[in-house]
């Protein structure tokens, strides 16, 4: 099936307008999994977001450690065993670990039991009973495809009118209807997160009530792009290095002429040179059949960086920085493999007077932009 992408859509307000919310949600992204994390400190206001914020980051950090999903869950529920009825920060929490391949693992502690949206239908998710540090958790499994999604609510939502509206709230059961009802009506699977969140604020009747957090992680097939740039440190890599990087699935982009001529000896076929086009500041682009893209590499990274988060509309037609850039946006994964070999030219002090940053430099930070973007970003370096 390939890379699975997780789209997280959220919709989340205070219980008062400009009040801190005391529900906090997470998303972190690894090359294995998409981890989404959905808190709800006790009470409202900043003393609430706090709580929240601490189970939150607390189990991000443990799961960045190294711990299992049931480790770091168990180390969070025993620190609220411990806070509750005390004057301690207490929050209760939701996970979810949706591997790339579509298993997933829901976890939950007091909170709203999570719904399963398939193509067609939403139901309430089975969750077995598991003790868990002197503490019960709801835990389950199951397999996503393409077009289905989980969703995650705080007791804002399900609770939503509750002896106002609708006498004993609107209830999970009462959620799952809702989003029956809005797919029979034709309603995006991308909607229903801001539809569901929107509705319990109409049953709220105003700022009254409680915070509100609806969290929808759907899967959709991945766009995946492969990018090469610099040759490897060991030049007897060279061939391998190319011949790897061209049986990685998605589209194939090379940055830099050396690194071009690296994949077009692997291939056996020649490297040309795109016409010239009328920018008078984008670097030549190639051409090599078997490769969807190649460009210049230092000055076009540089560029692309420059312009990444401009709006589309402005960037120049056809050139080989502007099909880098939407290349890169579109993309849900991105695997760049990064020659640790060393350029001459790039140390020239024509390149930093014209503040034209190395290889190495400018890569750095296009990770991290495509990183805060929500790209799932996998560097490699040889």
């Amino acid at each position: 099936m390939g890379y699975l992408h997780v789209e997280v859509d959220a919709a989340s307000s205070a219980k008062k307008r400009a009040a801190a919310c005391g529900d906090v949600w997470s998303v972190e992204r690894t090359p294995e999994a998409t981890t989404i994390l959905l808190s709800d400190g006790l009470g409202s206001g900043v003393k609430a977001a706090v709580a929240a914020r601490m189970a939150v980051s607390r189990m991000t950090e443990l799961l960045r450690r190294g711990f299992s999903m049931r480790q770091a869950f168990s180390r969070v529920v025993h620190t609220m065993h411990e806070a509750r009825g005390t004057d301690l920060p207490y929050a209760v929490l939701s996970a979810i670990r949706l591997l790339n391949t579509g298993e997933a693992t829901v976890l939950s502690y007091e909170m709203p039991t999570p719904l399963y949206l398939t193509r067609n239908a939403a139901v309430a998710l089975q969750m077995r009973t598991i003790a868990l540090e002197t503490e019960l958790v709801g835990e389950t499994g199951l397999f996503l495809e393409p077009g289905e999604g989980i969703m995650l609510m705080s007791d804002g939502i399900t609770q939503a009118g509750i002896g106002k509206t609708i006498k004993l709230g609107w209830s999970t059961e009462g959620v799952r209807r809702y989003l029956d009802e809005c797919r029979a009506e034709g309603r995006s699977m991308s909607e229903m997160a801001g539809l569901v969140h929107d509705q319990a604020r109409i049953y709220w009747e105003g700022p009254f009530g409680d915070d509100c957090t609806t969290l929808l992680a759907r899967v959709r097939t991945g766009i995946v792009i492969n990018i090469f740039t610099g040759p490897p440190a060991d030049q007897r890599l060279d061939g391998e290095t190319a011949g790897r990087f061209l049986r990685m699935p998605g589209m194939h982009i090379v940055c830099g002429a050396t690194t071009a001529q690296i994949v077009a000896r692997r291939l056996g076929r020649p490297l040309g040179m795109e016409p010239a086009g009328q920018s008078l500041i984008a670097p030549p682009a190639y051409r090599l059949e078997g490769v969807d893209l190649v460009t210049e590499g230092a000055v076009t990274l540089n560029q692309v960086f420059n312009i990444l988060e401009a709006d589309p509309v402005e960037y120049e037609p056809d050139t080989g920085v502007t099909q880098l850039c939407q290349a890169l946006r579109s993309a849900d994964r991105i695997n760049i493999l990064i020659g640790r070999a060393t350029n001459a030219g790039h140390e020239d002090i024509a390149f930093r007077q014209r503040g034209i940053m190395r290889r190495s430099a400018i890569i750095t930070l296009l990770i991290e932009r495509l990183r805060a973007a929500g790209k799932l970003v996998v560097p490699e370096w040889i």
